[in-house]
């Protein structure tokens, strides 16, 4: 039996509509977290996370962040020493929004420890925002937790 080529071009042209149906129903079942649920809100208030930024910068060293087994440990800078530290550390997994934690903190000994016990094992932005000196800091570094 032969085909012309009318009948052909429609069995292609079908095809094609069947695989553009298809992309379009698969991709419209896919999950999309967004960064923020108030990104409008968050970015009216991020002149703070510049002036934040800034101020971090003028410090001799950064925070050092290292974890542990069952801990996440901040190292504040030296001259921050003698001052009270109080801040919040925001956990952000850009692959799931439920894996997402912020926990508030103090500082003792120049340090601060947050427990893992609700942090999964995946890699975060860790997302420091924290207050000394009367004086507002932030700074921001990727953390990998899957050992």
């Amino acid at each position: 039996m032969k085909i012309g080529w009318g009948w052909k071009i429609g069995i292609l042209y079908g095809a094609f509509v069947v695989l553009i149906v298809t992309l379009v129903m698969g991709s419209s079942m896919q999950k999309m977290d967004l960064v923020a649920k108030d990104y409008y809100g968050e970015e009216l208030a991020y002149q703070k996370v510049i002036d934040g930024s800034k101020n971090q910068s003028t410090l001799s060293t950064p925070i050092e962040i290292h974890a542990t087994a069952q801990e996440v440990v901040l190292g504040f800078p030296a001259e921050l020493a003698k001052d009270v530290v109080k801040g919040t550390i925001h956990f952000y997994c850009p692959t799931n929004a439920a894996f997402d934690a912020t926990i508030p903190f103090e500082a003792s000994n120049n340090q601060a420890v947050i427990s893992r016990a609700k942090l999964h094992k995946t890699n975060y932005t860790i997302k420091v925002t924290y207050t000394a000196q009367q004086k507002d800091y932030y700074q921001e570094t990727g953390l990998n937790l899957m050992q």
